[in-house]
């Protein structure tokens, strides 16, 4: 089973009640949605992805939890939507774990991964038409060098962008990769095409936006006194979740619990080494 990141913190921010109602909005594989289960006794929790197929994995999961899950398919932005779809008023608290899901990383069918050969894809709700493949092929220059720039903070991406339009069609994510690698070689431990992967799939699936969505409509779905937890990994989300929240305080929406992001511990790192760039924030809902 795909092990979550910062469990323990997680938990603990959230300040899980035995009754309580709770919104896990990222469901991945169900690690996290699990693990507030089995915290539970008569509540339960609303555990939501936008790709179907992590969600199907996440009910498996966490089947000796069953009665105390429901789950429910959609992105940030149905936030409201999906809360009041199951007759709920407001939860007691909310996790969203910005990362990709296990499943999606190893599964070439799905594209993400720059180490497994597959089509070049990265939708996470795979009912959406546009794909990577659309981006890569059919943007122009300029659009392709903006949007890698700006969502892989790739400092390269006009040097990238015109290798990738000179090398059309792209088909598989190893082709994606090896031109990347041709425009930009090696100079580091990372691949030089993770920021252009991250910033291809970023795009497909409107990932700003529906961050955007979520730490918008957040505040409106949890109870004063209810948490507000997110995990991010990237620096441009972290930024984003910390404006956020330093605006709720600000307004008196909200008590800021995290004054310092939370990190993995060391040993967390050493057993689980994807949770290296993770990053915690948090928030109490006063008003």
């Amino acid at each position: 089973m795909h092990v979550p990141v910062m469990p323990e913190e997680t938990l603990e921010f959230l300040a899980i009640r035995p009754d309580g109602i709770y919104y896990d909005a990222t469901a991945g594989m169900g690690g996290h949605t699990g693990a507030i289960a089995a915290k539970l006794t008569s509540g339960f929790v609303l555990s939501s992805d936008r790709d179907a197929e992590s969600l199907e994995m996440a009910r498996l999961n966490t089947a000796a939890f069953a009665d105390r899950i429901r789950f429910h398919h959609g992105p940030f932005s149905k936030l409201k939507e999906s809360v009041g779809q199951f007759g709920m008023g407001r939860v007691d608290g909310l996790l969203a774990d910005l990362g990709v899901s296990r499943h999606q990383l190893t599964d070439g069918g799905r594209g993400f991964s720059l180490m497994t050969d597959g089509p070049v894809d990265m939708r996470m709700d795979r009912s959406q038409e546009s794909s990577a493949y659309d981006l890569i092929n059919f943007s122009s220059e300029r659009d392709l060098a903006n949007l890698i720039f700006e969502l892989g903070e790739e400092r390269r991406s006009r040097r990238i962008a015109r290798a990738l339009v000179r090398a059309r069609p792209i088909q598989t994510t190893q082709h994606l990769a090896r031109v990347v690698e041709g425009a930009v070689p090696r100079t580091g431990r990372l691949h030089p095409a993770t920021q252009t992967f991250m910033a291809l799939r970023m795009a497909v699936n409107d990932e700003q936006a529906e961050l955007d969505s979520l730490l918008e409509q957040a505040p409106e779905v949890v109870k004063s006194g209810g948490r507000i937890v997110v995990i991010s990994f990237m620096s441009l989300e972290d930024r984003k979740v910390k404006r956020s929240f330093q605006a709720l305080g600000k307004a008196g929406t909200a008590i800021v619990l995290t004054r310092h992001v939370v990190t993995p511990t060391q040993s967390e790192i050493e057993a689980n080494p994807p949770s290296r760039s993770a990053k915690l924030r948090a928030v109490e809902i006063s008003a």
